[in-house]
């Protein structure tokens, strides 16, 4: 039972080799040919620099150091008065290099990236070892797009304390004018009629006059009754 996995197994071997025979070969003729590394390709590791100026695009954060899995970059960037870092050593080791690419992701700066250079074989471990002069070197011909600068936000103005005004000056404001800024109106103190219940009735024209109460009759009007 295995002998005939094993015959079925060469089998199918030959048949994906027997595919191939008219075709013709996509062997580079290596190192006479060589193979164009794709642009996201994940090569050695180099220090990029500024365009115009060619200085180091690395402001020594950290990131990548602390992001690397296997410790194969190491930095010194000591902080000067001020707190602000200056790269003073940047060493790559290439025998403990992965080549995972965390480093590259980590920058926020276009430091370093992961070129498509591969030919660095090398019989002696310690020359595997860069540092931050060779990899500068290395990384002069890799191009990359620059990211664009952030403008710094406007800041926003801080509003002022109001000044207390004199003690004097709010009392004049109050009494002079209503929270509305109407004058206020003084209540009246006498009373207002209290509203009829209905409408008055008509005056009858023969309706005979009101008869005087005799209290209210003056000496005059006494005098001339029979």
């Amino acid at each position: 039972m295995k002998l005939l996995k094993d015959i079925k197994a060469l089998v199918v071997g030959l048949g994906i080799t027997g595919k191939h025979l008219g075709r013709h070969a996509i062997t580079i003729q290596y190192p006479e040919e060589k193979w164009t590394m794709p642009e996201r390709s994940r090569g050695i590791v180099v220090l990029l620099s500024d365009k115009e100026t060619g200085k180091l695009n690395c402001t020594g954060c950290l990131l990548c150091e602390k992001a690397c899995p296997t410790a194969a970059i190491r930095i010194e960037a000591p902080r000067d008065e001020k707190k602000k870092r200056h790269l003073k050593s940047f060493v790559v080791d290439n025998a403990l290099c992965c080549f995972c690419g965390l480093c590259e992701e980590a920058c926020n700066f276009d430091a370093l990236k992961m070129a498509g250079k591969y030919e660095f074989s090398t019989e002696n471990k310690d020359d595997l070892i860069w540092d931050m002069k060779k990899l500068q070197e290395v990384g002069l011909d890799v191009p990359y797009t620059p990211r664009p600068k952030k403008k710094p936000a406007d800041k926003k103005p801080v509003a002022k304390p109001a000044t207390p005004k004199p003690p004097e000056a709010e009392k004049d404001q109050t009494e002079s004018s209503s929270d509305d800024g109407k004058p206020k109106e003084i209540p009246s103190t006498e009373q207002e009629p209290p509203e009829s219940a209905g409408p008055m009735p008509a005056a009858d024209e023969n309706a005979a006059p009101p008869v005087e109460p005799e209290d209210k009759k003056t000496p005059d009007d006494k005098e001339g009754q029979p």
